[in-house]
Formats: C-alpha cells, structure tokens, sequence
C-alpha cells in the first residue's frame, strides 16, 4: 500500500529540518569559540566559589553558546550565500545558507536578545558586548571586515570579547590589558590559520583576505609571529600561562613540517582549543580552591 504523508507530517517533517539546519548554522564544534572565554575569565576573576556562579556571568554563558553562535554564523553565511558555492567546506561539516523567513527571523531575534543583556549586565562590561555586536555583524555584513587583509585578522578579537565582558562582571574592574591582547592576537593568528584552507576558493570567488593576499607560506609565518607574540604577552601576565600558550606557534610548525593537510588540522582546533582552555581553567580553579583541598 502506498504510504501517503500527510500535512501534518510534512510540517513536522520541514520544522524538523529547520531546526537541524539551524543548529548546523550555529557551528556546534564552534560554540566554545565564545562562550569557553568566559568560562576561562570567570574562572580568572573570581576569589571566592561563590563568584563562579554570579547569575549575570551565567547569562553571559547562556547567551555566548547558542543565540550569539546563530547571530554571528547566521550573518556569515547570510551574506556569504554567493562565495560559498565555491567553498568545499560547506558539503560536509558546515551548511550552505538556506534561509527563509523563520531562519531569518531567528538571527535577528538572536541579534535583539543580545541587546537585551545591556538592561541586566553592569555598565563596566558594556564596552566590550558594543565591541562584540559591532565586529560580529560588520565583518560579514558592510563594511566586511573579512574581505579586507589585515582587517579580517583583526577583526576576530570579536570571540575574546565575551569573555573580557565576563571578566568586568565578575572582578569588578576591566581585565588586565595585556591578558586581553595576548588573548586578541591568539585569535586574529586562530582566524588566519583557519582561513588558509579557503585561499583557493576564496580567490576564485574574487574574495581578498589576509591569507590570498599573503599566500600560503607566508600566512604560515604571520599566523606563526600572531601566536609568538600572543604566548610572549600571556608569559609577562604569568610565566605558566604563557608556556602553556607556546602550544600554538609549536602547532603551526607541525603542520608545516608535516605532510598533513592544512584542511585536516584545521578541524583539530576544537579539541586543541578545549584542552588549553580546560587547562588555562584549572589552573585558575586552583587558585580558589587548591586541588590538595579536593584531593581525597
């Protein structure tokens, strides 16, 4: 017998799918990208158990790993929807746009609860949230950012942003300013590296970056100076915390020195970016309550 869907089940069936579909635009292996800085600054800035959980710094939390992923993905891809039908990186792991009015309609109301954190979070992490809705939107929508070399590097301090705001929240004061640009070059040297796999796509679709305009070996070397001179920032703030961050120039050598493809190792940063955060997280937990403490 013929099986006959009903309307009904369609319905379900394409909410279903856009519900996948939106989750996919929110970069899943992504989320911590913003929402881990604020886990490492709480961390950071708190003395007291207590401190770790401050209800704003929790709805800071809240809003970095979902609705702001949707908000910044949701802007990218929305403006990108033309370059990315050259891209290879969208067949598998990442979505093409696909956006129709609810879509839509969920990255803007992304974009307005955002704002609505400005009625709750005290003013002194105000700058760093205008900081990050500023640079989340203009580096995929105009001016675009990610179209201008050095700019788009640049510009992708936008994912520390969170967690200085947390930092503000927690500590009372503004994070100490060469902890936020050791954490500032760490990214524009995360975002450099990831864009290497795109040169060729990107240059197809007439696209300038820092990375078609450097061209691959160069890159390497600038995303190399980015990472020494994050790790040489966060050594003068603590020796341990900058060695630790002395990972990252040591991996970029090894993907060059290797035979491994830039487009594989580039999906290794998750991990590599979670068990530095988890350590960097620690370290700081420690500090509030020490492990022989907890130690049986």
């Amino acid at each position: 017998m013929e099986n006959v869907e009903t309307g009904a089940g369609r319905t379900d069936r394409s909410m279903r799918d856009r519900l996948w579909y939106l989750l996919t635009l929110s970069r899943p292996r992504f989320w911590l990208y913003l929402a881990g800085p604020i886990v490492v600054a709480v961390a950071a800035a708190a003395s007291t158990p207590e401190e770790l959980f401050l209800p704003d710094a929790v709805l800071l939390f809240g809003y970095f790993l979902f609705p702001a992923n949707v908000l910044l993905y949701g802007v990218n891809d929305l403006y990108d929807r033309e370059i990315d039908e050259e891209n290879p990186k969208k067949d598998d792991k990442e979505a093409r746009w696909q956006g129709d009015r609810l879509v839509l309609v969920t990255v803007i109301a992304s974009g307005l609860a955002g704002v609505l954190l400005f009625a709750v979070i005290p003013p002194l992490a105000w700058p760093w949230l205008v900081g990050f809705f500023l640079l989340a939107i203009g580096y995929s929508a105009p001016p675009r950012f990610k179209t201008i070399p050095i700019a788009d590097s640049v510009s992708n301090g936008l994912y520390i942003l969170p967690g200085a705001a947390a930092y503000a929240i927690v500590a009372g004061t503004q994070p100490p300013v060469l902890a936020v640009a050791g954490a500032w070059l760490w990214t524009m040297g995360m975002h450099t590296f990831s864009a290497i796999p795109d040169i060729e796509p990107d240059r197809r679709a007439g696209i300038q970056t820092t990375a078609t305009w450097l061209g691959e070996r160069r890159t390497y070397a600038y995303v190399a100076a980015c990472w020494i001179t994050a790790a040489t920032a966060f050594f003068v703030v603590d020796s341990r915390l900058g060695a630790l961050m002395a990972v990252y120039p040591v991996f970029v050598a090894g993907v060059v020195k290797s035979n491994i493809s830039v487009s594989r190792a580039y999906w290794w940063f998750p991990a590599l970016n979670t068990v530095v955060g988890t350590l960097v997280t620690l370290g700081a937990l420690w500090q509030i309550v020490p492990i022989w403490v907890v130690l049986p």
